[in-house]
This record gives C-alpha cells, sequence and structure tokens, in this order.
C-alpha cells in the first residue's frame, strides 16, 4: 500500500536521474540532538514515466535503523498503469492510472511542484498557518542546474495550537525550471526542527528504457483485488 508521492502533472521532455536525500535534525530539550537522513533514487524519462527505487525505512514504516529491503516504484502515464515493486520477492502489485506522482521527502515535504509558490502555499495549506512574508532569494546553480529561490515564513498565532507565543516556520524552495522540480528545500520549525530535501547527483540524460518496465520473472497482482500472475513478455 505504500506509494511514492501525491498524483501530480506528467513532466515530459525534461529527463534526469538523481539521488534524493532527507536530512532531518532535531533539538531536544536536555541538548541532545537527532540527526537522521535517507536517500532514494529518482528517474524520469522523456515521456513522463518516472522509477523511485529506496528503503521502506525512508518511507517512515518502522524505526530507521529497522533494515527493511528496498522497494521500487514505476509510474508509467504512458501505458496508464503504476507499479510498486519488491526486488527481494520479485513480486509487484499493479494499479491504473500513470498520471503521474509528486515526489516526497520526509514529513510529506513536497519535492516536486509546478513552481516555488505553490510548493510554499502547499506547505501553508498543510500547517495550516498564515504567511507573514514571501521573498525572492534569487537565482543561483545548484548541482548544475540553474535555480530560482523563495523564502517563506508561515505563523501560527499565539493560541492557535495551544501555545503560548507565535509559531514561526521558515520554508526555502529553490525551483529549477528546466526541469520543472523543487531541488532543494529547507524548512525549519521550532517544533521538529529542520528537515533539508535536496537532489544530488544530477544527470540529465536519458535513463534507460529498462528502467521503466517491469521485470519478465515478477509476479504481479492488481491492485482491485485480482490474485498474483506471473508476467511473461
Amino acid at each position: 500500500g505504500a506509494e511514492p508521492g501525491r498524483q501530480g502533472p506528467v513532466v515530459k521532455g525534461a529527463p534526469f536521474s538523481a539521488d534524493l536525500v532527507t536530512e532531518t535534525t532535531q533539538a531536544l530539550a536536555d541538548g541532545n540532538h537527532i540527526h537522521q537522513t535517507s536517500t532514494s533514487r529518482l528517474y524520469r524519462d522523456a515521456e513522463g514515466r518516472t522509477r523511485r527505487e529506496q528503503s521502506l525505512n525512508g518511507l517512515g514504516v518502522l524505526a530507521p535503523n529497522a533494515n527493511l529491503p528496498p522497494v521500487v516504484f514505476i509510474n508509467d502515464p504512458v501505458a496508464h498503469v503504476n507499479y510498486a515493486l519488491s526486488p527481494s520477492a520479485h513480486t509487484a502489485t499493479r494499479s491504473s492510472g500513470g498520471r503521474g506522482f509528486s515526489w516526497t521527502g520526509a514529513a510529506g515535504e513536497p519535492a516536486q511542484k509546478q513552481d516555488a509558490g505553490r510548493h510554499t502555499r502547499a506547505i501553508q495549506a498543510q500547517t495550516g498557518g498564515q504567511s507573514l512574508k514571501t521573498e525572492s532569494l534569487g537565482h543561483q546553480t545548484i548541482e548544475g542546474v540553474p535555480v530560482e529561490g523563495t523564502r517563506t515564513t508561515t505563523i501560527f498565532a499565539a493560541g492557535q495550537l495551544g501555545n503560548e507565543q507565535p509559531i514561526q516556520i521558515v520554508t526555502e524552495a529553490w525551483y529549477s525550471a528546466d526541469l520543472q522540480t523543487v531541488i532543494l528545500s529547507k524548512r525549519t520549525d521550532p517544533r521538529s526542527g529542520e528537515t533539508v530535501t535536496r537532489y544530488a547527483n544530477i544527470s540529465r540524460t536519458e535513463p534507460p528504457h529498462t528502467l521503466f518496465e517491469l521485470p519478465a520473472d515478477y509476479k504481479v497482482t492488481d491492485a482491485g483485488g485480482r490474485g498474483p500472475r506471473t508476467v511473461t513478455k
């Protein structure tokens, strides 16, 4: 039942592959710190097909050190089908659709949006806070990709969450128009600490087509309830 993210627009003509790295740092009241890092591998071809490889630990299913096997998500908007693969068991779950997915980092932090403005507004909607200020951070190059930055400050008024004083959340989003993706986001929240989600090792070459195909020896189960069967080509 695990999914890679929310359904979103299909992006064509902008193939790439990259690592998606999410780092969270939380400061405890006794001065201790908790730092966790998760990494997944992303691929997108020129037709908008996507593939995501990650550990179930990165989905928050169990503790980060549970050493769970990896899973693979394939979304094919051309064939209108999605697959969730278990490489260790050679099984797959198939569902129809294939609209595309917004890849997601830790704590529901969206990592693919049409623009940085929608990215920050989505966070405000999720939290229920109000925007105090949105400012441009200008342009720079990250991982060889030109990006434009936006910083948004969101405020929870005193008493809104039972808080005695206002709570301020600051979010930065660096959006790539070429890749149509936010490739770096940073969120600072005094309740949960700091979360940084970034793309690393970006390659803009076309990924191999085989990455978006279901392996021939996998047993596939339809999400609608049909039993498992062996896929043959």
